[in-house]
């Protein structure tokens, strides 16, 4: 059997792959193959079908976050694992080899996950409010083995506004820490540096490129752990980004329409899920669209079409088509034509937008907020304002950091939608040339995963849908 290290390189594609020769290294020892992804292209989606080679349909991730229909609330980056239906790759391997091992590093859905280490980012929440950076592990013990050597997670490194290669350093040295003392069989590492300056910036500029030179000087020190130690080795994308201009603002629309609903306290509106005839869950370049009656499905859909920066609109069969057509899906999902992007604001007047919505706070808004990976432009104080909350933070003093712009046209790039041409899609390097083939569907990774591990890989059990 063979011991494999999978990095999910966010953003990794042909075109990003040209200024990055470690990883390139890769596919010329091996192979490399183009990743057709699935819709929608994004990180939990993805990720859930790489690991169960199911469709949303089935493993239920249709988003990275929808409307929980039974509690009555839209929640992004949930970090459970039985939210994921599916058999999971260690859970096929271990049919055949119980004593299977397996470290997930930093690969979302990691919590309650039967895997043998875990690490992911969870900070600590204090009762007075303050947020501190941490790792959740999984066993306890190893958190201060990783934290010992490697220092605390860099939380507010690895998301908002100062976000940069420190959290994808810290991943690949803990990595490296598992890989050389426990041993696992299958390492999952998960480095998200690419989306940083590609989605501040645009795909295609300098930024871009010295995102790119930057990651595989990080990555080098774990690929030649893996190659001394026998370890093969496994890097793919699980999007491009794709270059935009035009935030499309979806729930405004439906606002307007007369179909979405808010409520208003202390001055500040609120989405209302539970009144409103229609909303939108928009996340990149898709908006999952709940609507809560059926009668109003032809209504919601002419506002939508009539919308400028929308392109298609998928109905019940086209969520067929793409394996989308489960429970937590939207009536209508919603995609933006291909330099566009879709907004979560609902209010009308900035006046009237709740207070998290100049902050980082990715579990309070309804919806995905590029934004927070800029500071608020339109502030000159901005960065003293956040370097002052930093340091009553160190006092252990309360603090607020308001710093994310309401302005959300200096995003430049996004994702979400399926590839229009191969060089700026998802692709797949492998350091074994016995797999090789010029492209895979990302549904068939578990299966191409098992085969390089050396483990059976039929598909006899039937797979069990996520919860709902």
């Amino acid at each position: 059997m063979n011991r494999l290290l999978v990095l999910d390189v966010v953003g990794l594609t042909p075109r990003l792959l040209a200024h990055m020769p470690r990883l390139r290294a890769l596919g010329e020892r091996g192979f490399q193959a183009h990743l057709e992804t699935v819709l929608p292209a994004v990180t939990c989606t993805v990720q859930s079908t790489l690991l169960t080679g199911e469709t949303p349909a089935v493993h239920g991730a249709v988003a990275n976050g929808w409307y929980f229909r039974d509690l009555g609330e839209v929640m992004l980056w949930r970090q459970h694992n039985r939210l994921v239906g599916g058999e999971k790759i260690w859970q096929t391997a271990r049919r055949t080899r119980p004593d299977y091992t397996v470290a997930n590093v930093c690969w979302w859905y990691a919590m309650g996950a039967d895997v043998d280490w875990t690490v992911t980012p969870r900070p600590v929440y204090h009762a007075d409010g303050r947020k501190e950076p941490d790792c959740y592990t999984r066993p306890p013990s190893l958190h201060d083995e990783l934290t010992d050597r490697l220092g605390d997670f860099p939380l507010f490194r690895f998301w908002g506004p100062t976000a940069d290669i420190a959290s994808s350093r810290w991943i690949t040295d803990a990595a490296r820490h598992i890989l050389r003392t426990h041993r696992p069989d299958l390492s999952l590492v998960y480095l998200p540096h690419l989306d940083y300056d590609l989605q501040r910036y645009g795909p295609n500029g300098r930024e871009a490129v010295r995102a790119a030179r930057e990651l595989d000087r990080t990555l080098a020190p774990l690929l030649d752990d893996a190659r001394r130690a026998g370890v093969t080795s496994v890097a793919l994308g699980e999007y491009g980004i794709t270059a935009v201009s035009r935030p499309v603002d979806i729930n405004r629309a439906l606002r307007r329409a007369g179909l979405l609903e808010v409520h208003t306290q202390a001055g500040m509106e609120y989405l209302d899920p539970w009144t409103s005839r229609a909303f939108a869950v928009a996340d990149h370049q898709v908006a999952h669209v709940y609507i809560a009656d059926p009668a109003d499905v032809p209504v919601v859909r002419r506002v939508l079409e009539s919308l400028p920066g929308v392109g298609t609109v998928l109905d019940e069969t086209g969520l067929k088509e793409h394996g989308l057509d489960h429970p937590r899906s939207g009536e209508l999902v919603a995609l933006a034509e291909a330099d566009a992007w879709f907004t979560y604001y609902y209010w009308l007047d900035d006046a009237l937008a709740p207070d998290f919505a100049r902050l980082v706070d990715i579990h309070r808004k309804p919806g995905y907020d590029p934004a927070e990976l800029l500071f608020d432009h339109t502030d000159s104080r901005v960065k003293f304002r956040a370097v002052a909350a930093l340091a009553r933070k160190r006092l252990g003093m309360r603090y607020l950091v308001n710093v994310v712009s309401l302005d959300p046209g200096r995003v430049r790039g996004s994702h979400g939608l399926l590839p229009a041409h191969p060089e700026d899609g998802p692709v797949l390097l492998c350091d074994d040339p016995a797999a090789a083939r010029p492209r895979y569907a990302a549904t068939e990774v578990k299966e191409l995963l098992l085969r390089l591990a050396g483990l059976p890989h039929d598909a006899a059990v039937p797979p069990t849908r996520a919860l709902r």
